[in-house]
């Protein structure tokens, strides 16, 4: 059983994160032991993706620039993949508006400060909600699940990223299910074998009323899709299974259709029980939106059977006239899946706030506790998330901590969301270094270890883009792309990261266009570089850049 009683760590000062693409915090220790980190991903009204990874053995936190001056888009949070070799592959995209997946890869095995360049996966359609898998049965390929092609859930196959982080489709894209609704909403887990498990909606709760959840299961062998008892609903490869909300069909496939009560259902969860069976996590919507409340939809054997667990209010955010179907969240613990959290309005000090309480349930489904993971907040606690793979490590809980105020950044909500990330974790150690600290000027030599910290204007650079220059090292910046670069030598090592911002959303109407609108630069910004032992690190405003072995 998680703890309930937990000290809360703020580990980002803005961030945010949508509750569909996962595993957006994902835990992951080796076999022998030597890797042992927490990776949690987010992204802040600014544009920036980030990442912080938690190193255990070191007891050491850092936070990774991803991606500068991207969409300011909470459903744009990154995703996180160990591959066989135990690099670590991070996924994003825009929402729904452009037609590639991005990625990019760490260097060094478990170590996300080392990430390479951004490659694009390029596709025929719109893509939100990058969810990876590998599977026991199929090694040798990654099967990547988002919102696709025609906004419906999309499956693929893709290659193990090669010696250059290439990675292409070797089968797919296809989509999974056909729905009479518009947007289907999915969530995904796996058995880590043979099967991925999707629980999906009709579509939005705004636009459908009633909105059903379902449940089936792609084999990768087989590339079928299937109900829980087995029952094959057909192909993937020839076509996509078609639901919808009659009594017949509901008659037809009971065990697909998991509740078809006159709600407008959404899905927050889906895990496997120690029998493997599905949990669900999700929520029922009054037809007036008003009213939202959370259950817990689980499978014995031979049907399934919901429970009510809390009362979730409305809509938690603040903004009346947007999204009245924005629950504040709910989630399953990784250990004990009859433990579920759920965000919910408690008043306290400080008037009526979020608060996340921890349901206990018994095997029936019935609670047997309740206790609070948080209380007397100044502000709303939403959208928990159990860290995956977290089972044997002291980090296993991170939420939002906050004001929201919308998903993305525009003239109608220029605050968007103005929340931070919180884990239930206390056992943070500042970045800390022993490395001597230089000033300019300086002549880098590759047998002396230093650091140098400096505030620079992007504006400043001379006729060649050079920032600084420190013998035969120096920092660049392109100024026309405002990209920064490392020349040590004849090498030039290019970031993928421009020194700028997407505040320029600000100004824009609100919604999601596939526009790259103009960059705002950095009027001033924050370079620290380190250099020791042969591995030289740069730093924008106290996230890492980039991480070049200078010796290789």
């Amino acid at each position: 059983m998680c703890r309930v009683e937990v000290s809360a760590e703020i580990v980002a000062q803005e961030g945010a994160w949508c509750w569909f693409a996962d595993p957006r915090a994902l835990h992951y220790r080796s076999p022998a032991g030597d890797i042992d980190m927490t990776y949690i991903g987010y992204i802040d009204v600014h544009g920036n993706i980030k990442a912080m990874q938690y190193d255990h053995l070191r007891q050491l936190n850092t936070e990774v620039l991803v991606r500068s001056c991207f969409q300011p888009d909470d459903h744009d949070n990154p995703t996180f993949l160990v591959l066989p070799d135990q690099r670590v592959m991070v996924f994003y995209s825009r929402h729904t508006d452009e037609a590639c997946l991005y990625y990019r890869v760490s260097a060094a095995q478990g170590d996300i400060t080392t990430l390479g360049a951004e490659h694009r996966l390029e596709t025929s359609h719109n893509t939100t909600y990058p969810s990876p898998f590998i599977l026991s049965d199929d090694p040798e390929h990654i099967y990547l699940c988002w919102r696709g092609i025609r906004w419906h859930p999309t499956i693929a196959q893709l290659s193990i990223p090669g010696k250059h982080d290439d990675v292409e489709f070797t089968w797919g894209p296809k989509q999974m299910v056909q729905s009479t609704g518009a947007r289907p909403y999915a969530k995904y887990c796996s058995n880590g074998k043979d099967k991925i498990y999707v629980a999906y909606t009709t579509g939005h709760p705004d636009n459908e009323n009633p909105n059903f959840l379902y449940l089936s299961y792609f084999d990768v062998n087989s590339h079928n899709l299937c109900a829980i008892d087995g029952e094959i609903q057909g192909s993937v490869d020839v076509e996509p299974f078609a639901i919808n909300k009659t009594q017949e069909f509901v008659d037809a496939h009971p065990l697909t259709v998991v509740d078809s009560s006159p709600y407008r259902d959404w899905v927050w969860e889906i895990t496997l029980d120690a029998d493997e069976h599905p949990v669900i996590a999700m929520t029922r919507i009054s037809p007036n939106k008003k009213s939202h409340n959370y259950y817990c939809a689980r499978y014995d054997g031979q049907q399934w059977r919901l429970n009510l667990i809390a009362h979730a209010g409305g809509h938690f955010h603040q903004s009346p006239d947007i999204e009245h179907c924005y629950t504040a969240g709910m989630a399953i613990d990784r250990k004990d899946s009859r433990l579920i959290y759920c965000s919910v309005p408690v008043t306290g000090q400080y008037g009526k706030v979020y608060e996340i309480v921890a349901y206990q349930l018994d095997g029936n489904g019935e609670i047997v506790s309740a206790q609070p993971v948080t209380a007397n907040s100044q502000h709303n606690n939403v959208r928990p998330y159990c860290i995956a793979d977290s089972q044997e490590s002291p980090l296993q809980m991170a939420w939002m901590n906050g004001d929201y105020y919308d998903w993305i950044v525009s003239e109608r909500h220029p605050e968007g969301y103005c929340t931070s990330i919180v884990t239930d974790f206390d056992g943070y150690a500042p970045m800390a270094t022993e490395l001597p600290e230089v000033t300019l000027p300086y002549k880098f030599q590759k047998s002396q270890d230093f650091a140098l910290s400096l505030t620079l204007n992007p504006a400043d650079a001379d006729k060649k883009g050079n920032l600084v220059r420190l013998g035969d090292l120096s920092y660049r910046v392109d100024p026309d792309e405002l990209l920064p670069e490392i020349k040590i030598g004849k090498k030039t090592y290019k970031s993928s990261n421009r020194l700028a911002t997407s505040d320029g959303w600000l100004q824009m109407p609100r919604g999601t266009d596939g526009i790259w609108h103009k960059p705002a630069p950095l009027e001033t910004f924050d370079l620290r570089i380190e250099y020791a032992n042969g591995v030289l690190t740069s730093y924008i405003n106290g996230r890492v850049d980039q991480t070049i072995n200078v010796l290789q």
